[in-house]
Order: structure tokens, then sequence, then C-alpha cells
């Protein structure tokens, strides 16, 4: 009998509006994920503390539980301090440190995972994958997708502009990343999930493409539809591949490379793609990436997060050894430090100043 067709681990829910918050409640019990009102909910001490005095009301029935950060110590803290509680769900209320630290803990107990996202910082919301700091840096840990998604635009709006923002680069990096895998295709026969990457890839354009600005509650809406897309296009294929090429190698080499200077995610990313759409000889598309990035106020040139021409050399030239075995143009153009610095000047001249 032939497969006619596959299951996509998605979550249930997937709420982006305005007023979201306000209906966490009746949402979980009308979806039968929580009747019982029964949560224990992850909470920092920053917005998600804030967002718990206007929240708490409506989830009579939910434990609360602060975290103080984001690392695997936190997150193992959070699943045994929930151990015992006969909840229906874990609740992870705040960015992205929380929610993936919520993630680690809910598998660790068999508990489903919703996310409330308080910004839209990156695409690791809805992904299967928790990101925690641990002693030798910081670790990607498979987790269980989230069963619901909620994004309350209201609430979006009042965090920092810089969160949105890198949720942007971290979307456009899309397009760099799924060139490369097709790159890998092409060269090596590494399998392509053409649902994986086409999810990405649309993605990616939806937000390079909208004529909006942050200001906006029609461009919220897509960056945040396309952050969540882009966490489940890495449930479809298995792996980050749909979304991390040769701009999150870049990304993690400045991380590791200037632990103490690196910029926000999504800042690397967008200027990684940027760069790397340039060296696989896609002139126009990068310098149209550039002029998008611009716009919404995202660095394009490392002076412009701090760092020298040569660091950022240094960082290009470095950044196959954060991810190996993953095939990008880097991998493939295998450059020498003067060929980077020499690509880097005419990539300089191309997208203007």
């Amino acid at each position: 009998m032939p497969v006619l067709t596959r299951l996509i681990p998605s979550p249930v829910v997937v709420d982006i509006r305005p007023g979201g918050l306000d209906d966490l409640a009746s949402v979980l019990a009308d979806e039968r994920i929580s009747p019982s009102g029964r949560l224990a909910v992850a909470v920092s001490g920053g917005s998600g503390a804030r967002l718990r005095e206007r929240v708490a009301p409506s989830l009579p029935g939910a434990t609360w539980y602060e975290v103080g950060g984001g690392t695997i110590d936190d997150a193992v803290r959070l699943a045994s301090d929930m151990q015992g509680g006969h909840y229906d769900a874990v609740v992870g209320l705040g960015g992205g440190k929380i929610i993936d630290c919520a993630k680690f803990a809910a598998a660790r107990v068999g508990l489903p995972l919703v996310a409330v996202a308080t910004n839209l910082a990156h695409d690791g919301l809805c992904s299967p994958v928790a990101t925690l700091d641990n002693d030798a840096g910081r670790g990607s840990y498979g987790v269980p997708n989230p069963i619901a998604v909620v994004i309350d635009l209201n609430v979006i709006r009042e965090a920092p502009v810089r969160f949105v923002r890198s949720g942007i680069g971290d979307a456009i990096s899309n397009i760099s990343a799924v060139a490369d895998w097709e790159l890998a295709n092409r060269v090596n026969g590494e399998k392509v999930d053409g649902l994986a990457a086409a999810m990405a890839r649309q993605a990616g354009e939806a937000v390079l493409r909208h004529p909006g600005g942050i200001g906006d509650d029609d461009f919220l809406q897509v960056l945040a539809e396309a952050l969540v897309l882009t966490g489940i296009s890495m449930s479809v294929s298995g792996d980050s591949r749909p979304s991390s090429g040769a701009c999150h190698e870049i990304n993690h080499a400045f991380d590791l490379l200037y632990p103490k200077r690196a910029a926000a995610h999504g800042e690397q990313c967008g200027l990684g793609a940027a760069f790397a759409m340039y060296l696989r000889g896609a002139h126009e598309e990068s310098a149209y990436m550039t002029e998008v990035l611009r716009r919404h106020g995202l660095p394009v040139l490392p002076e412009e997060i701090g760092f020298t021409v040569d660091e950022f050399v240094r960082a290009v030239e470095f950044a196959p050894e954060t991810r190996p075995g993953r095939y990008t143009i880097l991998e493939h153009l295998d450059l020498k430090t003067n060929q980077i610095k020499d690509i880097y000047a005419d990539y300089v001249k191309a997208i203007g100043s």
C-alpha cells in the first residue's frame, strides 16, 4: 500500500492577533488542551512577571514558576519543580529564553507546551528545538513542537523594537538558508525536503516583500506567521536546515569569537544572509535584501554592530567550523582570508554606504 500523505507535526492552535492573550484560558479549554485549567506557567522576572498580573485572574488553577534565565540548569530545575503537579500542560509566557526553558522542561516531564510569545525576536518560538546555555557555551536540544502558539500583537508592540528587528533578520535569512540547502543537493546529493523548503522560503519572502513597517499590525501579523511557519518547517524536515545555512554559521561565529560583544541573533543572521547571497553571485538579490534590512533599521555592515572589517572576515573564515557537516556556500567556496577581504570590499561597493 503506497503512502499517499504524511502527518505534519504542528500546533493544534496558532492564535495571532491583537488581544489574543486575554482569551488564553478559553482557547486552551475550547481546544481541550487544558479543560481543567491546571497549568504550570513559566515566566521570567521581566515581561512575563508583569503580564502575570494581567493573566493570572483568568487562570485560577495555574501554578506559576519564575525562571531565572536560559540555561540547561534552569530548565532542569523547572522540570523538577513541576514533577507531580498533575498538570494538563506547560505554558511558557515570555521571550525566547523562557519558552526554550519551558519547552525542555515540558518534554522532560511529558507534558504538552503552550508557547505564549511576548516578542518576535527569532523563529524558535514554534520550533522543535530548545536552545539553552550550558557549560560548553550553548546547546540545541530536540523537543516536541508546541501544541499551541499564542501571539498577542498588542503585547508585541509593547516590546522593545529591537526584538521585532531581530525577528525580521531571522525570517529573511531563510532565503539564504534554503539556497544553501539546494546547493548541498546539487553538489553532494543531500536530500531537500520540498515542503519544508517551500514553507521556509515563502515565510522569508513574505517578510522581505511586505511593504509595511514595524509599526504596522499587518506587517507584525505577517512576521509572526513567518516565524511560526519557519518553526514548523524545521519539524517537517527534522532539523534546522530550512532556516540555517551560511547566515547562521556566521551568526554562530560572532557568538563564539566575540561572546561579550555579539549583537542580536537576527541582526547577525540578516547581515550574514545578505553577505552569503552576494558570495553565491546573487548580487541583485543581495542588494534588495540589504535595502529591506536597512529600511527596517537592521545592520548590513559589521561596523553597524560594532565589529571591524577584520573581525568580520575572521568570523566568516571561522564560520564553517561552527556546524561541522553542514554544506553551505562557505564550505563550497572555501575562501581564505584575503579572498574574503576582497569579496567583502566588492560587497560594500555593490550595496552602497
